[in-house]
């Protein structure tokens, strides 16, 4: 519990207030409330860093990254890639789990919305690396490890985990039959 009071109070520190603009080459989204931002964090499992629940190699794919920004030991969340689907920013940090970074890309902050130190990550290098590697990675690997979707159009319309909730649940989650009625009224 002292941990995540820690954390919480990070997280709302002046310290965020902090410009991380300078030397950031990060392309702009037109976010309300974006600002560019480089800095230097170590890669952490966000489970692990809040709770003390920690696994091996940060999960291994199945557990969302953050973070832990050097200049002020605020957690920041990453939640997407330099690719236009908002997609891929844990798969982008794996391969740095543990390691100290530099990462440059948009920090989003609007404090009416409660929109904190959420960061959509453009490029990653290891701390003394001289090259940049650019988080554009997802579709890639979703392809690789979706060969049976292959197809025209977003990647989410053939992707079977999301094909078999809608046919579990329907396209509302309220099942096939429950939302027949609000289909028809809408779309037909």
């Amino acid at each position: 519990m002292k941990r995540l009071i820690m954390i919480l109070a990070m997280l709302a520190s002046p310290a965020m207030a902090q410009d991380f603009s300078e030397g950031s080459e990060a392309k702009t989204w037109n976010l309300y409330g974006e600002s560019p931002a480089r800095f230097e964090a170590k890669v952490v499992d966000i489970l692990c860093e809040m709770t003390g629940d920690c696994a091996a190699d940060c999960g291994g794919g199945t557990r969302q990254l953050g973070l832990l920004r050097k200049a002020d030991a605020v957690l920041v969340f990453p939640n997407k890639n330099a690719q236009a689907a908002f997609t891929g920013a844990a798969l982008e940090l794996a391969p740095f789990c543990g390691k100290e970074v530099e990462v440059d890309g948009l920090l989003i902050t609007d404090a009416d919305l409660g929109a904190m130190n959420v960061y959509l990550v453009q490029k990653i290098r290891t701390l003394g690396d001289a090259e940049w590697t650019a988080a554009n990675r997802w579709t890639k690997e979703w392809a690789k490890a979706n060969p049976e979707a292959k197809g025209k159009g977003p990647w989410f319309r053939r992707d079977p985990r999301i094909k078999a909730q809608i046919a579990a649940h329907g396209y509302t989650g309220t099942g096939a039959e429950a939302e027949k009625p609000f289909i028809q009224d809408w779309f037909e």
